[in-house]
């Protein structure tokens, strides 16, 4: 059975959210590729839609939208791809990476909220309440 963490951004705010998904939660994830769209229903958040904008296998390989599929391949990066940044001019580097389908051998699947449902993510995970709790706390304390 599946599982992974899945990481959500919120351009809104510019917060970043972690859930570890499992069962059938994560199988809403597999077989989808970098750029579709998947309910946030899956990770707890109900009425909000999720775009995959890449992830990274167990060991580390970050996956890539120019490859097709799942599995490993080797590509050669040079100074224009993104996350490569070389030491000299010209310098070229053969990486192993993932393709873009997510599958069983991914761990983390990056995510950006495209649509919500009308709240924000911590009305949604109810950590609205707990933070305006916190800060009548402090308020208190102070006075």
């Amino acid at each position: 059975m599946a599982s992974f963490q899945v990481v959500v951004a919120d351009p809104e705010t510019g917060d970043t959210y972690q859930f570890d998904v499992e069962g059938g939660d994560a199988s809403r994830f597999l077989g989808r590729e970098i750029g579709e769209e998947v309910d946030g229903g899956a990770v707890g958040l109900d009425g909000f839609t999720l775009e995959i904008t890449g992830g990274s296998d167990d060991a580390g390989r970050p996956m890539r939208k120019q490859v097709a599929g799942a599995s490993l391949r080797d590509v050669l990066l040079h100074e224009d791809t993104t996350g490569y940044n070389p030491s000299r001019d010209g310098e070229r580097r053969r990486v192993s990476v993932r393709g873009r389908e997510i599958s069983d051998a991914t761990a983390q699947v990056n995510a950006r909220i495209t649509e919500s449902g009308g709240q924000t993510v911590a009305e949604a995970l109810g950590e609205a309440d707990e933070d305006e709790d916190a800060d009548e706390a402090e308020a208190e304390a102070e006075a």
